[in-house]
């Protein structure tokens, strides 16, 4: 009886938990509500079975507990087709109601709208660096052969749409508010995870290659990024920020900031054989 009321509490105080709790989401900040709408989905489900099986269990102890005189055995039965017919249906049922939103999800997160702008983060142990289109609205070729003191970013010195790519260095990225932004991710040395909670947008970067997310700005205000993925002994400082202006407000930053040309096309920079 005692281990039957116990399981018992451990669902009701489950669920208590979940609806009291003073720890949830931050305030989103981007479009991607979808991404709280497929979690939601999946507590519910995994709630479900969790109070399920818990509570079937405390059923089992209680009604087949152990009685003085009484000669209980359980029934062996190895095999049993309709039960396991049951179970495989009802685990196909869940897993495809957990699957199907977040796919939906997914197709949106890598269709990039065609007017988006883009914003290159480059990720490196341990900090946080951005490149940003300049005059010309292409960035230019980089490749991680070309990192060095002298040109940090990997950019190719002789590609002429490098040369206007606005460097925003140990700073806050700047992004304009309601606009879709194509967010390209590079790492130089292992591997990353940008994260804004706010945005509810995150993806790991790969060293050599470029992966990418997109996501639209709804609210102004100053954002903490923080590296999701273990990333060495500095992981914890691997700490940035993005701040979302109006439009106004990211014009003014951006004519303030510095262009590779300015700052790195002067020195002996070689480019690719």
């Amino acid at each position: 009886m005692a281990i039957a009321i116990v399981l018992v509490l451990i669902v009701v105080g489950s669920v208590l938990f979940h609806f009291l709790s003073p720890w949830w989401w931050t305030p989103i900040a981007s479009n991607w509500g979808y991404i709280d709408s497929t979690i939601i989905i999946t507590f519910w489900i995994t709630g479900a079975v969790f109070a399920a099986v818990v509570l079937f269990a405390a059923y089992c102890v209680y009604r087949f507990r152990h009685k003085e005189g009484e000669d209980r055995r359980a029934d062996y039965e190895p095999e049993n087709k309709r039960l396991e017919r049951w179970l495989a249906g009802l685990t196909a049922v869940g897993v495809a109601a957990m699957l199907a939103p977040g796919l939906f999800v997914w197709a949106q997160f890598v269709d990039v709208p065609a007017e988006a702008s883009e914003a290159e983060v480059l990720g490196q142990q341990w900090q946080w660096s951005y490149r940003l289109p300049g005059a010309d609205g292409k960035l230019g070729r980089s490749d991680t052969r070309l990192v060095g003191a002298d040109n940090p970013y990997g950019i190719d010195p002789v590609d002429p749409d490098g040369r206007d790519d606005v460097l925003i260095e140990a700073d806050y990225l700047h992004l304009p508010i309601g606009k879709p932004v194509k967010m390209l991710l590079r790492s130089v040395d292992t591997v990353h995870d940008f994260y804004v909670s706010e945005f509810r947008a995150k993806m790991d970067m790969i060293p050599g290659v470029v992966t990418y997310f997109w996501f639209t700005p709804t609210r102004t205000g100053q954002f903490e990024v923080l590296c999701a993925e273990l990333c060495g002994v500095g992981h914890p400082y691997m700490r940035g920020g993005v701040v979302v202006d109006t439009e106004a407000d990211y014009a003014a930053w951006l004519a303030g900031q510095s262009t590779f040309a300015e700052l790195y096309a002067p020195r002996d920079t070689a480019a690719l054989d």
